[in-house]
């Protein structure tokens, strides 16, 4: 008995492609830094609030950055969910990621794995 031959999958547009591929690069870059900042931001709050050292006032820009950064991040994730198509659950689990420390690597790595697969941006 043969194995079931898996069924070709049609071909992506170019122009859909490259919008897909776009978006994804934006949200790759915007999931990093937004993890960077986090990561930044928690170490600027362990040093001032569980090792009570003084802060120099350039410190309270690490949270302001964080939220801006913050903020691109899910504009890129709403703009790769358009284009994507995700399910609204999808743009949620993505979007709380930017929030809980190293998550934000983790789902990036993930997405980027699925959308690529998907939109087979591998492929010429």
């Amino acid at each position: 008995m043969t194995a079931p031959a898996e069924k070709p999958r049609p071909k992506v547009h170019p122009e859909r492609k490259r919008r897909v591929r776009q978006a994804l690069t934006i949200f790759s870059v915007a999931a990093w830094v937004t993890g960077c900042m986090l990561l930044l931001l928690c170490a600027r709050m362990i040093a001032e609030y569980v090792l009570h050292m003084d802060m120099p006032s350039w410190a309270t820009w690490v949270a302001i950055l964080h939220g801006w950064a913050y903020i691109a991040f899910v504009i890129a994730t709403l703009n790769l969910g358009l284009k994507a198509r995700w399910k609204p659950a999808t743009w949620v689990v993505t979007a709380i990621s930017g929030v809980v420390p190293l998550l934000s690597f983790f789902v990036e790595h993930w997405r980027r794995r699925e959308v690529t697969e998907k939109f087979q941006l591998n492929e010429r």
